[in-house]
Formats: structure tokens, sequence, C-alpha cells
């Protein structure tokens, strides 16, 4: 096996999903292994969590929020606010349409059925809509980017 085979092998190794593989021939065996991720836990101290599709509970350790926070956030006890998760994984909005308002910003008052965002999924677009009556004192991601599910997407102080 000349170094232009194995260079190919390489290539499509990086390309697939296959963790090793091994060929012999008359002049020799090869091995190309791909290299393994590194996997990262961050953990957080528990703080009282809320998911918009399920009751308050407790969390374990909440999914790091999208690169960059959009706005800071005003002092506020940590302790007492409510995590508003994703129900489900895609596109995060912050607004029905591109030429409308923001459905709502830092320090927005909400109630039970305000529409907080627009999840896209599957080109489908999800109203999430509060279920507890607060202020938004926290916006945790950026607008127009991926979300999974029961990722963090706002913090809530409630009334």
């Amino acid at each position: 096996m000349d170094l232009k085979q194995i260079h190919e092998l390489i290539k499509i190794v990086n390309k697939s999903n296959i963790g090793e593989i091994s060929i012999e021939d008359k002049d020799g065996k090869v091995t190309i292994k791909q290299k393994e991720e590194q996997v990262v836990t961050v953990a957080a101290p528990p703080q009282q969590v809320y998911n918009v599709s399920h009751q308050p509970q407790q969390a374990q350790a909440p999914a790091a929020p999208a690169a960059a926070t959009p706005v800071a956030a005003p002092a506020a006890k940590a302790d007492n606010l409510i995590t508003v998760k994703s129900p489900m994984i895609g596109t995060f909005y912050r607004r029905q349409s591109p030429d409308k308002p923001l459905l709502v910003d830092i320090g927005a008052s909400i109630e039970p059925g305000k529409v907080l965002c627009i999840i896209e999924a599957m080109k489908l677009f999800n109203e999430i809509e509060a279920e507890i009556k607060g202020t938004i004192v926290k916006i945790l991601v950026e607008d127009n980017s991926p979300v999974e599910f029961d990722q963090p997407l706002f913090l809530v102080e409630p009334a």
C-alpha cells in the first residue's frame, strides 16, 4: 500500500463515523483510528428550574447558555429565579417575523399564556408561552440561534 492510498483512507475515515479501520495486504498492515473528542462537563450549583412544558422542578446542572448573552441582566436574587427551558430542539427567535417587534425583553412583565419566543422545528413555528407570572430578568440565548431540548432560554423572577 503506498502513501497516496493511506492518505485517501485517512480522508474516508475522517468523513465517516468509523472509529477505526485496519487493512492488511502483502506489504504489511495499516490501522487508522479517529481521535476521540474530549468531553468537558460544567457543573453549576442546583437552582429552581421551570420547564415550559412541565411543572417547576429541581435541575441537576443546567446546560451552558449560548456563546454570548444578548443583554446584561440587572441585579436580582439568583435563588428565587425560575428558568424557562426549551421544550424542543430547533431555532430560537425573539420575534414572530423579522419585521415585528421583540416578543419580550429584559424587564418585561409576563403572565401565563404570553408568548415568550418562537422555536422553529422542521419548518414549524412553535410559540413558547409563559406558564407563570413574573418579570424577565435575563435572556440566555441569542436570537436566530439553535437550541437543544431542555436548554435554558430565560430567567424569570416570579411575581
